[in-house]
């Protein structure tokens, strides 16, 4: 199989002389002669025999193996699927307003008006320490518009969901894990300018001395590297350490690499653009040959969030010896990191802005099921979200009127949220879906997940949608489509359906069978 497609790659191209020159075809050409000798003997010339096979090689090559290949690299893709993985924006038109169905989306045009509204306003970076609350029934896309949003503002502001039963843990305290999480959701772009060496790789020249301590091994004394641009080629002779990371980036001639001068770091850009024709099939990246001189000062942004500036100064690299690698191990794997270490990032953070080295990013942070906090993460929220360095807050609630939790069961508030946090909020409400609306969801759901479905198959599972629950009739789907295929049927039928209902029931269904058979359980 393999050495068939190394054909094909090769004979695209020039398919008389290449496929000739590969060793792997000698093979097929000795089994074709000796086959014509064996037809000789009973009743043709060789001369005449031994031409056909070779066209047919060339076209049984071009024509099989890449389809083949192409749908195995689809397939693995196609595995990958998870709950919200139909969803890819907001789906706004250009002046704001929603269409119904768009980017994985369907209806709640109000609530994805109001998620763009929110959307400018962080992009604008005009709210920060604000926050928001994505309240309604369960099933009702509050997930999905939380999701939607971090699509919106793309990958270079930070997004970091979690849930509320997230922060009750043995190790740290609660309003230790939300400090965490409010500072992974700010983010800071900093602009360095770097003094480099950058170019490609003509040599990789290591020089060995003999060893200092005796014996007979030897040590790498230095390394000569020759690198190449436009205007000109230098050799550097580096430190042996450097010669370690080298290799770790498994660097090799005809790279094209930069060097930080200060700090010896080195980086691995691609490949050069000049070997690019050395295969015709080949998963590298290929980058042309830098400009300028190979000694030069580079803009390099970096960006980082404020709890990975934590973190870095929260654990010091000890010493090399015996009792402080000993240390670092017995320390235990969580550790708090101090409100004195944070006030002083938080000033060195705001001298770069200041000397506009750095641009601070307020990200999102995203907290599920916001009711599951108790009265102290609350309070400790209402501090947070006033301090200068606060991201946005998007909280995500499906209960009503319900006791705040932690108040010994006595204070009852909407959404189980106090109320003086409630007032800080700006409440987007999501509605259930109507009937039209859940037959649009499970289509699109079905042409991700890749399930053929008859329509009146669709319509029986969105009534099942519309009196159980639209996750219950999404979770239908797979099973329904074993079925199917289990019966040789080429897509999903009513039939199918009705039998995976009796199979599995739903919430209410559940909730029923419970109250009539109540003498059969223990409590």
């Amino acid at each position: 199989m393999s050495e068939n497609n190394t054909d094909t790659v090769m004979g695209d191209s020039n398919p008389s002389t290449k496929i000739t020159e590969t060793p792997m075809n000698e093979t097929p050409s000795s089994t074709t002669t000796t086959t014509a000798t064996t037809t000789t003997t009973a009743t043709t010339p060789p001369q005449q025999t031994q031409q056909p096979p070779q066209p047919q090689l060339s076209t049984t090559v071009t024509e099989t193996t890449p389809t083949t290949r192409i749908e195995e690299i689809k397939s693995v893709k196609s595995q990958r699927v998870a709950t919200h993985s139909h969803i890819k924006g907001l789906g706004l038109l250009e002046n704001g307003t929603a269409s119904n169905i768009a980017d994985g989306l369907v209806g709640q045009c109000k609530a994805r008006e109001a998620a763009g509204i929110v959307t400018e306003l962080i992009k604008s970076k005009k709210m920060a320490g604000k926050a928001l609350l994505l309240a309604g029934p369960p099933g009702t896309g509050k997930t999905a518009l939380a999701l939607a949003i971090s699509q919106e503002l793309g990958t270079k502001v930070p997004f970091c969901p979690m849930v509320g039963s997230e922060v009750y843990s043995s190790e740290v305290k609660k309003t230790e894990i939300l400090m965490e999480n409010f500072r992974r959701s700010i983010g800071l772009r900093v602009k360095e300018i770097k003094e480099v060496y950058e170019g490609e790789v003509t040599e990789i020249t290591p020089e060995e001395t003999d060893n200092p301590l005796g014996g007979y091994g030897k040590t790498i004394a230095h390394v000569v590297i020759g690198l190449k641009t436009t205007k000109g080629t230098k050799q550097l002779k580096l430190d042996p350490t450097i010669y370690e990371s080298i290799q770790k980036e498994k660097i090799t001639v005809g790279d094209v690499i930069y060097i930080e001068a200060n700090s010896g770091s080195v980086k691995r850009v691609g490949r050069s653009d000049f070997y690019a024709t050395e295969h015709d099939l080949e998963a590298e990246e290929y980058v042309p040959l830098p400009k300028g001189e190979v000694f030069k000062k580079k803009d390099i942004i970096q960006d980082v969030t404020l709890h990975d500036l934590d973190l870095a100064n929260a654990k010091p690299q000890g010493g090399q010896d015996i009792m402080s690698m000993m240390g670092q191990m017995m320390k235990p794997k969580k550790t708090e990191i101090t409100e004195k270490l944070r006030l002083e990032i938080n000033k060195i953070v705001n001298r770069y802005i200041e000397q506009g080295v750095a641009e601070l990013v307020p990200g999102v942070l995203f907290i599920d099921e916001v009711h599951m906090l108790d009265i102290e993460c609350f309070s400790y929220l209402n501090r947070a979200l006033e301090s200068t360095l606060a991201p946005i807050v998007v909280f995500a609630t499906n209960r009503g009127n319900c006791v705040i939790k932690g108040t010994d069961n006595d204070i009852q508030s909407p959404h189980g949220i106090p109320v003086d946090l409630l007032d800080r909020l700006m409440i987007i409400r999501t509605l259930p879906y109507n009937y039209n609306e859940i037959v649009q969801i499970l289509t699109i759901r079905a042409s991700i997940e890749n399930h053929k479905i008859d329509d009146e198959a669709l319509m029986y599972l969105a009534e099942i949608g519309n009196t159980a629950s639209l996750r219950y009739a999404i979770q239908l789907l797979t099973p329904a489509s074993i079925l199917s295929k289990t019966y040789s049927r080429p897509s999903i039928t009513k039939e199918d359906i009705e039998e995976v209902t009796s199979l599995f029931n739903d919430a209410k269904t559940s909730a029923k069978l419970l109250e009539q058979n109540k003498s059969k359980y223990l409590y």
